[in-house]
Parts: structure tokens; sequence; C-alpha cells
């Protein structure tokens, strides 16, 4: 029996179901037409995680799952299940920097640091060369020198240079350098550069970019040899802002009194008007994300109403789920994973519907993580829809199926392709396949009722490419990492099979704190300690297990 939640609603929500008549393929394709062409309207603004349209669009699916008679299964007997997560931050009109009597400009002569915290720091400045703590090697910028109440003045550089070789590499991070002033009493930073070979920071703000707990401005390099002087006075006033929002998923559960459930999941988010993952350069549009992914939406409504009407497809109970938060780093999957409504124990298998709205004029279909269990290999014999199959085998993948694979749930993903509207504004309504959207509609309902039979799918590991690796990497450890943590350092998610870090040891739920010499203080430091390694090398890794500290060793 289902333990963690049962609505009382389950009497008044089935009688309507079951007044509800099979639609008509013309009736279908009309209904999905309507919900896409809604979910990307003008209205909702391109349905961005955490803003009105996103709360907009989520209210449209709720109205859709009572119409249907699914019962509500998120939070407190209700259709949404709340998470909340850190929106991009950005500049506020405030920021300003006066050394001695001089008003400096923002960006021509000076930028507050994406890791400052937003505030007022005054005080005389006290310069403390690279601002780095090695007792191990037997350096200390800090000796001798009172920062209470001071703005510390710090050199970008290194004692011996910035460079992958530097025994002070461990000490190259400036977050590291700022906490280190912050704990002796400064109230703010000025970060600046000796040695013009060394790159300038960037002034970029990014989410995972943790805050230093004071003020902190980088002064351009032709203003500090005349105004870095110790004890000229000195106010700093850095204007980051850094909301929280909270973002929606809508959770819906067709209960036919079975043991087993089976979730459909799509996301509805999108990129508003523009977001870190937009391709549209020019001024600022709506993306209207019709095929990413209202039309995958669209199919899981559809799915929802002819499931609640198929004799053959009762074997299982079916929990519909309206994803937000995915173009941001699957975070309402993520959120639901370990946060979930119905025992994970209790899930059979999961489809993801991601990209479905551009069905080809031959029916490709991409199905991917087909190799999470022996039974999808269904998907190779199921003829409705006359669609041409061609499958890959990982479950990790930049869609939600990956949150339920890292779970150890057998998932897969339908798409059908890119296009050149992919994450542009011109992704609208009226270039959706909706005949074809059908077509992958009645392909998903013959494999339900394919698997019906079944019972319990076995669930397998799969091999796949870090997702954490990128071009400008040598290396990879294998592991995909927990976008929601906001915590100190790096979360592994998951352990891609057969990669470095698998042999090491690491485990799901190990936070990475250090790898070679390398503080990792987040997902930023992270990168930049594998940027410092070379295929064959070996590093000593330390992680967090359990809250406490243990050393691996990785050969990447």
């Amino acid at each position: 029996m289902r333990t963690l939640f049962r609505p009382l609603l389950v009497a008044a929500l089935l009688p309507f179901a079951a007044q509800a008549q099979l639609l008509s393929d013309a009736d279908a394709i009309d209904l999905m037409l309507n919900d896409v062409r809604y979910l990307a309207s003008d209205r909702l603004e391109g349905r961005e995680a955490g803003t009105p349209g996103e709360k907009l669009a989520a209210d449209y699916i709720v109205v859709k799952f009572g119409n249907v008679g699914l019962m509500p299964y998120g939070d407190n007997a209700t259709h949404l299940q709340a998470f909340t997560f850190q929106a991009p931050p950005v500049r506020g009109s405030g920021n300003a920097l006066q050394i001695g009597r001089r008003k400096l400009k923002l960006d021509t002569d000076f930028f507050p640091m994406p890791l400052s915290a937003a505030g007022v720091a005054r005080g005389k400045i006290q310069k403390v060369g690279n601002g780095i703590h090695a007792p191990e090697l037997g350096h200390d910028d800090f000796a001798d020198v009172v920062l209470t109440d001071r703005i510390a003045a710090i050199d970008i550089d290194s004692p011996d240079g910035i460079h992958p070789h530097s025994k002070y590499l461990a000490h190259h991070p400036l977050l590291g350098r700022v906490e280190q002033a912050a704990a002796r009493g400064a109230t703010g930073v000025v970060l600046y550069r000796s040695n013009t070979q060394v790159e300038a920071p960037s002034a970029e703000l990014r989410t995972k970019i943790k805050a230093a707990g004071i003020p902190v401005v980088f002064l351009q390099d032709a203003l500090v040899e005349d105004l870095l002087v110790d004890n000229n006075p000195c106010v700093i006033t850095a204007d980051i802002v850094r909301e929280e929002r909270t973002g929606y998923n809508v959770v819906g559960m067709l209960d036919n009194g079975r043991e087993n459930v089976v979730v459909i999941g799509a996301h509805y988010d999108h990129l508003g008007w523009g977001d870190e993952g937009s391709r549209h350069r020019g001024e600022k549009a709506i993306h209207y994300g019709a095929d990413d992914n209202a039309s995958g939406v669209a199919v899981l409504l559809q799915l929802a109403r002819d499931l609640a009407e198929l004799d053959e497809t009762r074997t299982h109970d079916y929990l519909f789920i309206a994803f937000s938060g995915e173009e941001k780093g699957l975070f309402g999957s993520n959120y639901w994973t370990k946060n979930p409504t119905v025992p994970l124990n209790e899930i059979n298998y999961m489809i993801n519907l991601d990209m479905v709205g551009r069905l080809d004029s031959i029916g490709s279909i991409g199905i991917n993580g087909v190799g999470t269990s022996p039974a999808w290999s269904a998907v190779e014999r199921i003829q409705a829809g006359e669609l041409k199959v061609k499958s890959t085998l990982g479950g990790i993948g930049s869609s939600d199926h990956t949150s339920f694979y890292l779970q150890g749930i057998p998932a897969i993903h339908f798409f059908t392709g890119t296009h050149g509207d992919y994450h542009k504004p011109s992704d609208t309504y009226d270039k959706v396949n909706y005949p074809g959207m059908l077509r992958v509609t009645r392909f998903i309902e013959s494999l339900i009722v394919d698997l019906g039979s079944r019972g319990k799918l076995e669930f397998t590991k799969t091999e796949e490419a870090d997702s954490t690796a990128t071009p400008r990497f040598k290396v990879t450890m294998g592991v995909v990492p927990d976008y929601m943590y906001s915590g100190q350092g790096m979360r592994i998610d998951g352990v891609s099979e057969g990669k470095p870090a698998a042999a090491a040891g690491l485990k799901q739920g190990d936070i990475v704190v250090r790898i070679g010499a390398v503080e990792v203080p987040d997902m930023m430091g992270y990168m930049k300690a594998l940027g410092q390694f070379n295929k064959g090398d070996t590093a000593p890794v330390m992680i967090l297990r359990d809250g406490k500290e243990v050393m691996v060793e990785v050969r990447f």
C-alpha cells in the first residue's frame, strides 16, 4: 500500500473521470494545439522558473489535471509541490567606489566582484600583498598586519605566479583570500593586479559563485599606483541582488488501486526572456518554448486523458509530473526525487517527454536511456505511430529522466530532435507538428500496454560520458553534480560506471572539497580544479562522507 500520501478526494474525482469519453484523433490534436498555444503565448512570457509566467503555466496544468480527475499529489493535498532556488544574481543601481577624494566610474575604473556580498564597507586601505595565509609553506601575508575596520587591498597574483605548478596553487582561489581578510576584521576588499600577465577576474555574475561575507571590488590597473596607498580612506558600495525564488512541480495521480506506479513527466518551464541558455543574439525577446517543452506537456496531458479511459493500461497507477526548473539544471525533478510524494520503491519506471513537437516526415524519434532496463527492448517492436526509433543506452542526459535514473529507476526520454529554433524566440506554436505528437502519444500508450504484464522492471546501470566534462578539460572524474546543492564543496548526485570516480570508490552523496592541492568551495572551484590535471595523472581527493573527511586517490 502507498504510505506517503493518500488524498481523501478520490471519491469526488474518479466519477468525473469516468464520465469522460475517449477522444477522436482530431479532437486530441485540437486539444494539444490549444495546450501548446496557451503555454507558448505572450501572456506567460516564456515560463522561466520562479516568475509569474511559470506560475500561470502551473495553474493552467493544475486545472487540466483536475479536469482529467488526477488526484493531487503535491504539497498539502494540492497538485503543487514548491521548491526554492537561487535566482541569477543581478547588479543593482547602487554600485560605487570612492578612494580618497576620487569617485570612480563603474566598469571603467572598477567593478563589483561576482563573489562580493551586498553592502557598504568603509575604512582605510591596508595592503596585504597576495592575501595568502600558507603556514604550511612558511608564508603569511597577514602577519603583523592589523585589518580591523580596514579595507584590505589584495594583489591577485601569488608569490610564485599563477600557473598549474605553483606551490601556492591551493591558495589561488580569490574567495579563500577574501575570507582570510574578513576573518581578521576587514570590512571590505579591493582586488588588483600588479602583474598584467595575470588574467584579470571576470565581472560576470553567476548563480553558482559563492558570495563572501563582505563587499569586494576589482580596481583597474591604471589606478592602482595612485590610489592603493596605505591609510587612504575608502568606501565600497556593492549592490548585488541575490534573490531566492520559488518554483512549482505539478503532480497528479491516476489511481487504479495498483501496487506499482509509472511516472510520466515533462518539464513546463522555459527561458523566459532569455536566461543563461539562450542562443538568441539581439534585443531581448520572449522565448516561447513551444517545442521545448510545451509539446511535452501537451503529450503528457493527452496521455492522462487517454489512460483514464483505457482498460488495457489499468495494470499500474500513473503519476503525472510537470516539472519546473529543468532549464536551470533539473531543479524540479531533482527536488521531487529527493522529496518524493510517492515512495520511490513503488515506482516501476519513468517516461520523460522533452521536445516531442517536431516529428519529421519519416517519423524519426529518439528514445534515450533504453540501457536502464532490459525491458526497454520493447521500443524496437512497437508499431503504433509508425515511428523510426533511434535509441541510446545512457541513463544520464540533459533532461529530467536523469534524476530518476540516479535513484535506480528505469527511465527513458522521448525526443523528436533539435532544430534551428532551439532556445530561440522563434520556437513558436505554429511550427509544431501536432499530428506527429499524436503519433508519439499512441506509441507510448502501446509501450505502456506492452510493459503492463511484465511486473517490476529490472534496473541496470549504464556507461556514459561525464556530464561535467567540457572541451577545455583534459580529464573527467565521471560524476553527476547535485546542482541543487548550495553548501561548501561539490556534492555528487551520481557516479558513472567505468570512470575514475567509480574506480576510486566515490559514491552518490559524497562531497568533494579538495582535489590535489586545490580547494573545491563550489561548482566553479570543482571545474577549476579539473583544469589543473592531465590524462594519466593521479590526485588525492578529499571528500566529506556522512560528515567525516575521507581521502581517496583518483587516477584520471
